[in-house]
């Protein structure tokens, strides 16, 4: 069995692996969602697969994504 994960002794290498961690999973989500909108999915799907609202999910990624030129079920 493998060991357990842990933080760094140092609070500033732990809280810096924190903060990469969080950049990594942002940037996962702002990813898994654009393939999602891209495929059709619609931002009740989107949010049901987050686990939030479907409002929290289009306040969170719309406006990014009409940005980027992606069209939502909103804009259709």
């Amino acid at each position: 069995m493998l060991p357990m994960a842990t933080t760094p002794d140092d609070p500033t290498a732990a809280i810096a692996a924190v903060i990469g961690l969080r950049r990594l999973a942002d940037r996962m989500e702002r990813e898994a969602v654009e393939r999602a909108v891209d495929e059709g999915w619609t931002w009740q799907q989107i949010a049901q697969a987050m686990g939030v609202t479907r409002q929290a999910a289009h306040k969170r990624h719309a406006a990014r994504l009409r940005e980027r030129g992606r069209q939502t079920e909103d804009d259709q």
